[in-house]
Protein backbone atom coordinates (compact mmCIF):
# COMPACT_ATOMS: atom_id res chain seq x y z
CA UNK A 1 0.00 0.00 0.00
CA UNK A 2 2.78 2.22 0.97
CA UNK A 3 4.34 1.31 -2.28
CA UNK A 4 1.17 2.28 -4.38
CA UNK A 5 1.04 6.00 -2.18
CA UNK A 6 4.82 6.34 -3.48
CA UNK A 7 4.39 5.61 -7.01
CA UNK A 8 0.98 7.95 -7.20
CA UNK A 9 2.60 11.40 -4.79
CA UNK A 10 6.19 10.33 -7.56
CA UNK A 11 3.47 10.45 -10.67
CA UNK A 12 1.52 13.30 -9.41
CA UNK A 13 4.75 15.54 -8.90
CA UNK A 14 6.17 14.34 -12.21
CA UNK A 15 2.69 15.79 -13.85
CA UNK A 16 2.76 18.93 -11.79
CA UNK A 17 6.36 19.46 -12.96
CA UNK A 18 5.37 18.84 -16.84
CA UNK A 19 2.31 21.21 -16.59
CA UNK A 20 4.21 23.96 -14.57
CA UNK A 21 7.30 24.19 -16.76
CA UNK A 22 6.70 27.79 -18.73
CA UNK A 23 6.06 28.11 -22.91
CA UNK A 24 9.38 30.09 -22.76
CA UNK A 25 11.89 27.36 -21.21
CA UNK A 26 9.78 25.03 -24.42
CA UNK A 27 10.55 27.98 -26.91
CA UNK A 28 14.42 27.92 -25.28
CA UNK A 29 14.67 24.45 -26.66
CA UNK A 30 15.62 25.53 -29.92
CA UNK A 31 12.34 23.60 -31.60
CA UNK A 32 9.14 23.11 -30.17
CA UNK A 33 7.10 20.48 -30.95
CA UNK A 34 3.23 19.63 -31.17
CA UNK A 35 1.75 16.38 -30.50
CA UNK A 36 -1.59 16.28 -30.93
CA UNK A 37 -4.65 14.99 -28.32
CA UNK A 38 -5.89 11.88 -29.70
CA UNK A 39 -8.50 11.79 -27.25
CA UNK A 40 -9.96 15.24 -28.19
CA UNK A 41 -12.50 15.07 -30.71
CA UNK A 42 -12.23 11.49 -31.61
CA UNK A 43 -15.67 10.89 -31.60
CA UNK A 44 -16.54 13.10 -34.72
CA UNK A 45 -17.00 12.21 -38.16
CA UNK A 46 -15.17 14.82 -40.14
CA UNK A 47 -16.33 13.77 -43.15
CA UNK A 48 -19.50 14.47 -42.53
CA UNK A 49 -18.72 17.71 -39.73
CA UNK A 50 -16.37 19.51 -42.50
CA UNK A 51 -18.22 18.39 -45.98
CA UNK A 52 -18.08 21.83 -46.41
CA UNK A 53 -14.44 21.50 -47.17
CA UNK A 54 -15.39 20.41 -50.81
CA UNK A 55 -16.75 23.63 -51.51
CA UNK A 56 -15.39 25.48 -54.89
CA UNK A 57 -15.96 29.24 -56.14
CA UNK A 58 -15.55 29.11 -60.01
CA UNK A 59 -13.89 25.83 -59.99
CA UNK A 60 -11.34 26.50 -57.29
CA UNK A 61 -11.53 24.80 -54.04
CA UNK A 62 -12.70 26.99 -51.17
CA UNK A 63 -13.43 25.01 -48.31
CA UNK A 64 -10.63 25.19 -46.99
CA UNK A 65 -11.24 29.22 -46.05
CA UNK A 66 -12.48 28.17 -41.98
CA UNK A 67 -11.36 29.97 -38.69
CA UNK A 68 -11.71 29.34 -35.63
CA UNK A 69 -12.97 31.28 -31.98
CA UNK A 70 -12.43 29.97 -28.64
CA UNK A 71 -15.13 30.84 -26.22
CA UNK A 72 -14.19 31.33 -22.43
CA UNK A 73 -15.26 27.97 -21.31
CA UNK A 74 -12.92 26.35 -24.00
CA UNK A 75 -15.75 25.69 -26.65
CA UNK A 76 -14.68 26.34 -30.19
CA UNK A 77 -16.70 27.94 -33.04
CA UNK A 78 -15.41 26.93 -36.55
CA UNK A 79 -16.66 29.75 -39.35
CA UNK A 80 -17.58 28.45 -42.80
CA UNK A 81 -16.80 30.66 -45.67
CA UNK A 82 -19.62 31.39 -47.87
CA UNK A 83 -22.04 29.98 -45.50
CA UNK A 84 -24.52 31.29 -42.59
CA UNK A 85 -23.90 28.77 -40.11
CA UNK A 86 -20.99 27.97 -37.93
CA UNK A 87 -20.00 24.67 -36.16
CA UNK A 88 -19.71 24.34 -32.63
CA UNK A 89 -17.61 21.75 -30.31
CA UNK A 90 -17.73 21.39 -26.92
CA UNK A 91 -14.41 22.02 -24.82
CA UNK A 92 -13.86 18.40 -25.49
CA UNK A 93 -13.55 18.60 -29.42
CA UNK A 94 -17.07 16.87 -29.83
CA UNK A 95 -18.87 18.63 -32.58
CA UNK A 96 -21.82 19.80 -30.98
CA UNK A 97 -24.51 21.85 -33.52
CA UNK A 98 -24.55 24.17 -36.04
CA UNK A 99 -25.20 27.47 -34.99
CA UNK A 100 -27.45 30.11 -36.70
CA UNK A 101 -27.94 34.08 -36.59
CA UNK A 102 -31.47 34.46 -35.52
CA UNK A 103 -33.64 37.75 -35.71
CA UNK A 104 -35.87 39.06 -33.08
CA UNK A 105 -38.66 37.44 -34.41
CA UNK A 106 -36.48 34.04 -35.63
CA UNK A 107 -35.85 34.14 -39.13
CA UNK A 108 -32.45 33.20 -39.51
CA UNK A 109 -30.18 35.59 -41.32
CA UNK A 110 -28.85 34.22 -44.73
CA UNK A 111 -25.52 36.37 -45.21
CA UNK A 112 -23.19 36.33 -42.01
CA UNK A 113 -19.61 37.07 -41.87
CA UNK A 114 -16.87 35.09 -39.63
CA UNK A 115 -17.08 35.37 -36.10
CA UNK A 116 -14.64 37.57 -35.02
CA UNK A 117 -14.19 37.27 -31.12
CA UNK A 118 -15.88 37.56 -27.89
CA UNK A 119 -16.98 41.20 -26.04
CA UNK A 120 -18.04 41.42 -22.83
CA UNK A 121 -17.50 37.63 -21.67
CA UNK A 122 -21.05 36.64 -23.23
CA UNK A 123 -21.27 38.32 -27.02
CA UNK A 124 -19.95 36.90 -30.60
CA UNK A 125 -19.57 39.82 -33.01
CA UNK A 126 -18.48 39.20 -36.41
CA UNK A 127 -16.68 41.20 -39.28
CA UNK A 128 -17.71 43.91 -41.39
CA UNK A 129 -20.20 42.75 -44.58
CA UNK A 130 -19.15 44.91 -47.96
CA UNK A 131 -21.71 47.60 -46.16
CA UNK A 132 -19.83 47.78 -42.99
CA UNK A 133 -22.57 46.01 -40.59
CA UNK A 134 -20.74 44.18 -38.37
CA UNK A 135 -22.98 41.54 -36.64
CA UNK A 136 -23.53 40.79 -32.81
CA UNK A 137 -24.96 37.57 -30.85
CA UNK A 138 -25.22 35.77 -27.99
CA UNK A 139 -23.88 32.53 -27.83
CA UNK A 140 -27.40 30.44 -28.83
CA UNK A 141 -27.29 32.47 -31.86
CA UNK A 142 -29.80 35.76 -30.78
CA UNK A 143 -29.28 38.67 -32.50
CA UNK A 144 -28.20 41.99 -30.33
CA UNK A 145 -27.33 44.45 -32.35
CA UNK A 146 -25.48 45.31 -35.41
CA UNK A 147 -21.92 47.78 -35.47
CA UNK A 148 -21.75 50.04 -38.21
CA UNK A 149 -18.34 51.20 -39.97
CA UNK A 150 -17.97 52.45 -43.39
CA UNK A 151 -14.25 50.65 -44.22
CA UNK A 152 -12.54 47.46 -44.85
CA UNK A 153 -11.50 45.48 -42.19
CA UNK A 154 -7.63 43.32 -41.95
CA UNK A 155 -7.50 42.90 -38.32
CA UNK A 156 -9.72 42.51 -35.18
CA UNK A 157 -9.06 42.81 -31.06
CA UNK A 158 -11.64 42.58 -28.64
CA UNK A 159 -10.70 44.34 -25.20
CA UNK A 160 -11.71 44.04 -21.57
CA UNK A 161 -13.29 47.19 -21.81
CA UNK A 162 -15.80 46.81 -23.72
CA UNK A 163 -14.33 48.26 -26.60
CA UNK A 164 -12.96 46.63 -30.17
CA UNK A 165 -9.69 47.32 -31.73
CA UNK A 166 -9.75 47.31 -35.45
CA UNK A 167 -7.19 47.48 -38.38
CA UNK A 168 -9.00 49.38 -40.93
CA UNK A 169 -8.32 50.53 -44.62
CA UNK A 170 -9.24 52.46 -47.21
CA UNK A 171 -8.68 53.68 -51.04
CA UNK A 172 -8.43 57.27 -52.00
CA UNK A 173 -8.27 58.52 -55.15
CA UNK A 174 -4.46 59.09 -55.16
CA UNK A 175 -3.56 56.73 -51.88
CA UNK A 176 -4.57 53.88 -49.43
CA UNK A 177 -4.93 54.93 -46.19
CA UNK A 178 -4.17 52.19 -43.33
CA UNK A 179 -5.44 53.00 -39.78
CA UNK A 180 -6.09 51.49 -36.50
CA UNK A 181 -9.66 53.15 -34.18
CA UNK A 182 -11.07 51.76 -30.95
CA UNK A 183 -14.63 50.66 -31.55
CA UNK A 184 -17.21 51.29 -28.36
CA UNK A 185 -19.33 48.38 -28.04
CA UNK A 186 -22.18 50.06 -26.48
CA UNK A 187 -22.25 53.44 -28.56
CA UNK A 188 -20.64 52.53 -31.88
CA UNK A 189 -18.32 55.49 -31.50
CA UNK A 190 -14.83 55.19 -32.52
CA UNK A 191 -11.28 56.99 -32.17
CA UNK A 192 -8.55 56.50 -34.54
CA UNK A 193 -5.57 55.89 -32.86
CA UNK A 194 -2.87 55.08 -35.80
CA UNK A 195 -3.08 55.94 -39.51
CA UNK A 196 -0.60 55.97 -42.72
CA UNK A 197 -0.36 56.49 -46.28
CA UNK A 198 0.92 54.78 -49.27
CA UNK A 199 0.69 55.95 -53.04
CA UNK A 200 -1.48 54.04 -55.38
CA UNK A 201 0.45 52.88 -58.26
CA UNK A 202 3.33 54.74 -57.80
CA UNK A 203 5.40 55.25 -61.22
CA UNK A 204 8.92 54.10 -61.58
CA UNK A 205 9.23 52.99 -58.10
CA UNK A 206 10.08 49.91 -56.83
CA UNK A 207 8.97 47.32 -55.50
CA UNK A 208 6.22 46.53 -58.29
CA UNK A 209 3.64 44.66 -56.88
CA UNK A 210 1.93 41.64 -58.43
CA UNK A 211 -1.21 42.56 -58.05
CA UNK A 212 -3.95 42.80 -61.23
CA UNK A 213 -7.06 43.42 -61.41
CA UNK A 214 -9.54 42.76 -64.72
CA UNK A 215 -13.10 44.03 -65.15
CA UNK A 216 -16.13 42.45 -67.20
CA UNK A 217 -18.14 44.63 -69.27
CA UNK A 218 -21.16 43.88 -66.51
CA UNK A 219 -21.34 43.77 -62.75
CA UNK A 220 -17.59 43.93 -61.89
CA UNK A 221 -14.57 41.94 -62.25
CA UNK A 222 -12.13 39.76 -60.61
CA UNK A 223 -8.47 40.26 -58.92
CA UNK A 224 -5.17 38.30 -57.74
CA UNK A 225 -1.56 38.34 -56.84
CA UNK A 226 0.92 36.10 -57.69
CA UNK A 227 3.69 37.12 -55.12
CA UNK A 228 3.18 35.58 -51.64
CA UNK A 229 4.26 38.57 -50.15
CA UNK A 230 2.80 41.77 -52.13
CA UNK A 231 -0.45 41.76 -49.50
CA UNK A 232 2.40 42.56 -46.72
CA UNK A 233 4.10 44.82 -49.43
CA UNK A 234 1.67 46.63 -50.79
CA UNK A 235 -0.01 47.68 -47.67
CA UNK A 236 3.97 48.21 -45.64
CA UNK A 237 2.65 50.04 -42.43
CA UNK A 238 -0.27 48.07 -41.71
CA UNK A 239 -0.03 47.02 -38.01
CA UNK A 240 -0.65 43.60 -35.99
CA UNK A 241 -2.88 44.00 -33.05
CA UNK A 242 -2.36 42.14 -29.66
CA UNK A 243 -3.21 42.92 -25.90
CA UNK A 244 -0.12 42.66 -23.13
CA UNK A 245 -0.20 43.74 -19.41
CA UNK A 246 -3.60 45.32 -19.98
CA UNK A 247 -2.60 47.70 -22.65
CA UNK A 248 -3.01 47.65 -27.02
CA UNK A 249 -0.09 47.00 -29.02
CA UNK A 250 0.69 47.26 -32.22
CA UNK A 251 2.97 45.42 -33.83
CA UNK A 252 4.18 46.64 -37.12
CA UNK A 253 5.92 43.86 -39.45
CA UNK A 254 7.51 46.93 -41.57
CA UNK A 255 9.87 48.22 -39.40
CA UNK A 256 9.67 45.53 -36.25
CA UNK A 257 7.93 48.70 -34.37
CA UNK A 258 5.82 47.96 -31.19
CA UNK A 259 3.44 50.70 -29.83
CA UNK A 260 1.94 50.68 -26.75
CA UNK A 261 -1.83 52.44 -25.94
CA UNK A 262 -4.20 52.26 -23.01
CA UNK A 263 -7.70 50.40 -23.79
CA UNK A 264 -9.44 53.46 -24.73
CA UNK A 265 -6.44 54.24 -27.64
CA UNK A 266 -4.73 57.31 -25.40
CA UNK A 267 -1.11 56.56 -26.67
CA UNK A 268 1.84 55.45 -24.21
CA UNK A 269 5.35 54.18 -25.70
CA UNK A 270 6.69 52.64 -28.71
CA UNK A 271 10.00 50.80 -28.74
CA UNK A 272 11.86 48.89 -31.59
CA UNK A 273 11.86 44.74 -31.00
CA UNK A 274 15.17 43.18 -32.12
CA UNK A 275 14.13 41.66 -35.54
CA UNK A 276 16.28 40.57 -38.80
CA UNK A 277 15.41 41.90 -42.15
CA UNK A 278 15.35 40.01 -44.86
CA UNK A 279 15.45 40.69 -48.55
CA UNK A 280 13.79 38.80 -51.68
CA UNK A 281 16.92 38.96 -54.61
CA UNK A 282 16.03 38.82 -58.15
CA UNK A 283 16.60 34.93 -58.94
CA UNK A 284 14.02 34.52 -55.56
CA UNK A 285 11.26 37.09 -57.66
CA UNK A 286 11.69 35.58 -60.53
CA UNK A 287 11.27 31.80 -59.77
CA UNK A 288 8.23 32.45 -57.62
CA UNK A 289 6.50 34.70 -60.88
CA UNK A 290 7.82 31.34 -63.12
CA UNK A 291 5.76 28.97 -61.01
CA UNK A 292 3.04 31.66 -60.55
CA UNK A 293 2.78 31.81 -64.72
CA UNK A 294 3.45 28.11 -65.26
CA UNK A 295 0.48 27.14 -62.91
CA UNK A 296 -2.08 29.82 -64.37
CA UNK A 297 -1.13 28.93 -67.71
CA UNK A 298 -2.46 25.75 -67.06
CA UNK A 299 -5.66 26.73 -66.06
CA UNK A 300 -8.93 26.33 -67.68
CA UNK A 301 -9.62 29.57 -69.66
CA UNK A 302 -13.51 29.23 -69.41
CA UNK A 303 -13.54 29.06 -66.04
CA UNK A 304 -15.11 32.55 -65.26
CA UNK A 305 -17.89 31.41 -67.80
CA UNK A 306 -19.56 30.10 -64.43
CA UNK A 307 -20.82 33.59 -63.92
CA UNK A 308 -23.91 34.11 -65.70
CA UNK A 309 -22.55 37.17 -67.19
CA UNK A 310 -19.73 36.21 -68.40
CA UNK A 311 -19.52 34.25 -71.52
CA UNK A 312 -16.77 31.98 -72.77
CA UNK A 313 -15.13 34.74 -75.42
CA UNK A 314 -14.42 37.38 -72.41
CA UNK A 315 -13.78 34.16 -69.90
CA UNK A 316 -10.71 33.83 -72.48
CA UNK A 317 -10.15 37.79 -72.78
CA UNK A 318 -10.12 37.50 -68.74
CA UNK A 319 -7.05 34.75 -68.92
CA UNK A 320 -5.27 35.95 -71.15
CA UNK A 321 -4.69 39.35 -69.90
CA UNK A 322 -3.72 37.69 -66.43
CA UNK A 323 -1.52 35.43 -68.46
CA UNK A 324 -0.09 38.84 -70.49
CA UNK A 325 0.75 40.59 -66.86
CA UNK A 326 2.14 38.04 -65.44
CA UNK A 327 5.18 37.72 -68.02
CA UNK A 328 5.52 41.33 -68.65
CA UNK A 329 5.68 41.93 -64.90
CA UNK A 330 8.43 38.77 -65.00
CA UNK A 331 10.53 40.40 -67.56
CA UNK A 332 10.31 43.56 -65.49
CA UNK A 333 11.98 42.08 -62.54
CA UNK A 334 15.05 44.11 -61.91
CA UNK A 335 15.66 44.73 -57.93
CA UNK A 336 15.67 42.88 -54.70
CA UNK A 337 13.04 43.93 -51.85
CA UNK A 338 12.66 43.76 -48.27
CA UNK A 339 10.41 41.37 -47.12
CA UNK A 340 8.41 42.42 -44.08
CA UNK A 341 10.06 41.13 -40.69
CA UNK A 342 7.55 38.50 -40.26
CA UNK A 343 4.48 36.62 -41.76
CA UNK A 344 2.74 35.88 -38.80
CA UNK A 345 1.76 37.33 -35.12
CA UNK A 346 0.45 34.96 -32.47
CA UNK A 347 0.28 35.68 -28.95
CA UNK A 348 0.14 32.38 -26.62
CA UNK A 349 -1.59 31.77 -23.54
CA UNK A 350 1.00 33.27 -21.24
CA UNK A 351 1.02 37.03 -23.31
CA UNK A 352 4.24 36.48 -25.32
CA UNK A 353 4.67 37.44 -28.72
CA UNK A 354 5.50 34.89 -31.31
CA UNK A 355 6.52 36.49 -34.88
CA UNK A 356 6.75 33.99 -37.41
CA UNK A 357 9.38 34.89 -40.23
CA UNK A 358 8.17 33.59 -43.88
CA UNK A 359 9.24 29.85 -44.38
CA UNK A 360 12.58 29.58 -46.28
CA UNK A 361 11.00 26.65 -48.15
CA UNK A 362 7.42 25.46 -49.37
CA UNK A 363 6.44 22.88 -47.24
CA UNK A 364 9.05 22.35 -45.13
CA UNK A 365 6.72 22.25 -42.24
CA UNK A 366 9.10 23.75 -40.18
CA UNK A 367 7.99 27.67 -38.82
CA UNK A 368 10.99 29.98 -37.14
CA UNK A 369 9.76 32.20 -34.96
CA UNK A 370 11.17 34.91 -32.60
CA UNK A 371 9.68 34.95 -29.24
CA UNK A 372 9.67 37.91 -27.92
CA UNK A 373 7.95 38.10 -23.38
CA UNK A 374 4.79 40.07 -23.62
CA UNK A 375 6.44 43.60 -22.77
CA UNK A 376 8.37 43.22 -25.89
CA UNK A 377 11.86 41.72 -24.63
CA UNK A 378 13.37 39.19 -26.52
CA UNK A 379 14.10 35.93 -25.79
CA UNK A 380 15.16 33.98 -27.80
CA UNK A 381 14.12 32.26 -31.69
CA UNK A 382 12.64 28.21 -32.17
CA UNK A 383 10.77 26.68 -34.50
CA UNK A 384 7.88 24.77 -34.56
CA UNK A 385 7.55 21.33 -35.85
CA UNK A 386 4.61 18.55 -36.05
CA UNK A 387 4.80 15.05 -37.46
CA UNK A 388 1.21 14.39 -37.88
CA UNK A 389 -0.06 17.68 -39.71
CA UNK A 390 0.80 19.93 -42.10
CA UNK A 391 0.65 23.23 -39.73
CA UNK A 392 -0.85 26.55 -41.06
CA UNK A 393 0.30 29.00 -39.27
CA UNK A 394 -1.80 31.98 -38.61
CA UNK A 395 -4.40 33.73 -35.68
CA UNK A 396 -7.59 31.67 -38.20
CA UNK A 397 -5.91 28.75 -37.83
CA UNK A 398 -4.01 28.25 -34.40
CA UNK A 399 -4.84 29.64 -30.97
CA UNK A 400 -3.14 29.33 -27.32
CA UNK A 401 -5.27 28.71 -24.58
CA UNK A 402 -4.75 27.46 -21.24
CA UNK A 403 -0.91 26.06 -22.30
CA UNK A 404 -2.46 24.11 -25.45
CA UNK A 405 -2.52 25.20 -29.14
CA UNK A 406 -6.37 24.37 -30.47
CA UNK A 407 -6.08 24.54 -34.47
CA UNK A 408 -8.05 23.68 -37.43
CA UNK A 409 -5.45 21.77 -39.67
CA UNK A 410 -5.49 19.31 -42.17
CA UNK A 411 -4.28 15.23 -41.35
CA UNK A 412 -1.35 13.48 -43.43
CA UNK A 413 -2.07 10.88 -44.74
CA UNK A 414 -5.71 11.26 -45.31
CA UNK A 415 -7.75 9.82 -47.94
CA UNK A 416 -10.81 11.48 -47.62
CA UNK A 417 -11.15 15.21 -46.20
CA UNK A 418 -8.24 15.99 -44.28
CA UNK A 419 -9.13 18.73 -42.17
CA UNK A 420 -9.26 18.87 -38.31
CA UNK A 421 -10.16 20.46 -35.37
CA UNK A 422 -7.05 19.30 -33.23
CA UNK A 423 -5.58 20.16 -29.74
CA UNK A 424 -1.73 19.88 -29.81
CA UNK A 425 0.12 20.17 -26.38
CA UNK A 426 3.78 21.53 -26.54
CA UNK A 427 7.07 19.81 -26.00
CA UNK A 428 10.57 20.41 -26.45
CA UNK A 429 11.52 19.23 -29.90
CA UNK A 430 15.46 18.52 -29.28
Amino acid sequence: MKTKILLFTILMAFTYSVQAQSLLDLYKSGSVKLIPDEEYGNQNNWNKVFETYHDTLYGKPMGDRKSIKLMPDGSVVVNHAYHNFYSKFSPNGDFEKELYITSYSGKVFKKTQAIEGVINGNTFFTGADNMGNMLCFDFDGNYKKTLKLDYMLRGILPLPNGKIAVVGWVIWKTKFRDFVSVVDYETNEEKVIWEHFTERNPVNKSPKMFNYNYFFKERGGVSMNTMPFSSALSMKARPNLALINNQLALVNPTNSEIRFYDLNGNYISKSTLSMEAHQISVEEQKEIQQKALDEYSKMNPNRFADLSYVDEAESQKAHQYFVDAIKKDLENIKDPIQKPFFSTLLQDSEGNLLLFEYPEEEGMNMFNVYVFKNGGEFICKSSFVCDDYDLSINPAKMVFHNGYIYGLQKKKNVEEIPLRLVRFTISAGN
